[in-house]
């Protein structure tokens, strides 16, 4: 099952630099008004080696891998960077306000490093697959700095709460890190070297299994790393540091782990017409709901019966809102006649009761001729974390449809995963995202 080890990380001098203007958000979640935000805020911010700059003239021994590699060794000679003096487990706590209901949560976890394991082995499961365009850029990257800086999220499941118990035992004394990020959210490490309780620790989770909530593209990354230099280096030690990632791990029952919904935006659909996919093509499947508006005072409220109707139909059944501009919200809700066994037979079940499937499934290719290769190019789907977001491309004519959705549920994610199953692309968004550079993992 799961081996997870304490180690030394490489972390920030705080003596020597403003932590909160040298670590980033993940690689993949940097816009390019970001970038330059972190290029300008100092010197030694991570982006650099997170997500670095191209420049003209890049060739194989210069480019923005090379320079990766080139900052990180300067920094650490110049003790930017250190190297903890002590194996730790790095308790890291998240306070944060839900976008989704403004109620105060805090996410508490452990960084540690984890074994590598492929797939075929059943102790790491994933929920969705990958690119290769993604894993391209990291492994490159990872080839010339041999270092972790982001964060895989990981989930065990651990009903008796056993391990938050002795992670807790860390936060009694002030946080050895704390940091309020761009985003106004509360980020606090504590370091855990004592040895008895890393013993605990480790032997409690070593009948575990780890499902990857956050970071397939660098959990594959780093298993094709670990392959390259078992070839290469040929030791046969299993104990050697490429055999590990570095892993920030949560319980799937603690508290305060939150997934936000990701909202689909079609476009260039040819020959669209709303009333015949409501009416015909959708009529098939689901029965509807209207929710009409006349004006901003009415839109306002019929938005918000829309919105509480959505989260309370989608607590006991499948449902899904839609909206296409024409002053009305519209809630989907799958007819007690359809056959998802007969319509959906390639699908497991489990999968198959998730709204993002039936919406992917049947409205997407089944009434709009939507296929599962032109969603992956992005042709006619491209993706909102926000509802307003979403209906603004609707009625700016950006999109001729918004199809909005609950989030899923954490424990539907992980019995998903450790059935060997996996969800569309885009299907779970876990809020807050884990800061990178706040531990890193250097081999």
């Amino acid at each position: 099952m799961a081996e997870i080890i304490p180690f030394r990380a490489y972390r920030y001098n705080a003596d020597k630099v403003d932590l909160q203007k040298v670590l980033t958000q993940p690689y993949d979640k940097i816009s390019p008004a970001m970038q330059e935000k972190y290029y300008t805020a100092s010197p030694y911010n991570l982006i650099v080696v997170e997500k670095g700059k191209s420049e003209p003239g890049d060739a194989p021994g210069e480019n923005v891998y090379t320079r990766a590699a080139e900052k990180l060794e300067e920094w650490i000679a110049a003790g930017v960077l250190a190297q903890d003096e002590r194996p730790a487990l790095y308790v890291y706590a998240q306070e944060f306000t839900d976008p989704l209901t403004s109620k105060k949560r805090t996410r508490t976890g452990m960084i540690a490093l984890g074994r590598i394991e492929d797939y075929e082995a059943e102790v790491v499961h994933r929920h969705e697959r990958t690119l290769s365009g993604p894993k391209a850029d990291r492994l490159e990257l990872l080839r010339n700095t041999r270092t972790q800086t982001g964060q895989l999220f990981m989930l065990y499941e651990d009903e008796t709460g056993g391990i938050d118990r002795l992670l807790q035992i860390a936060t009694r004394k002030p946080a050895d890190v704390e940091i309020r990020d761009e985003y106004d959210l509360v980020h606090r490490l504590w370091l855990l070297t004592d040895d008895a309780l890393i013993k605990r620790i480790t032997a409690s989770m070593a009948d575990k299994k780890l499902v990857i909530a956050d970071g397939h593209h660098r959990y594959e990354t780093a298993m094709a790393f670990r392959n390259e230099l078992r070839e290469s280096e040929g030791s046969g030690d299993n104990k050697a540091a490429y055999e590990y990632a570095m892993m920030t791990l949560f319980n799937t029952q603690a508290k305060d782990l939150l997934i936000l919904p990701t909202h689909r935006v079609v476009r260039n659909v040819k020959d669209f017409n709303f009333e015949k996919f409501k009416d015909t093509d959708a009529k098939r499947y689901f029965d509807w709901f209207a929710y009409p508006f006349a004006d901003a005072g009415e839109r306002t409220s019929a938005l918000a019966e829309f919105k509480k109707d959505l989260a309370a139909r989608g607590r006991s059944s499948n449902a899904i809102g839609v909206y296409a501009g024409g002053g009305s919200f519209f809630l989907f809700v799958v007819r007690r006649d359809t056959d998802l066994d007969q319509l959906i037979p390639d699908v497991p079940a489990p999968v198959r009761e998730l709204d993002v499937v039936l919406l992917h499934r049947l409205l997407l290719e089944k009434c709009l001729g939507i296929t599962p290769e032109a969603v992956t190019a992005e042709t006619n789907v491209t993706y909102e974390r926000e509802m307003e977001a979403a209906l603004a491309a609707v009625d700016k004519g950006d999109a001729q449809v918004a199809f909005l959705l609950n989030p899923v549920d954490v424990l539907d994610v992980a019995e998903i995963a450790l059935g060997g199953d996996v969800m569309p692309q885009k299907s779970t968004d876990f809020y807050p995202k884990l800061l990178s550079g706040i531990a890193n993992y250097r081999y």
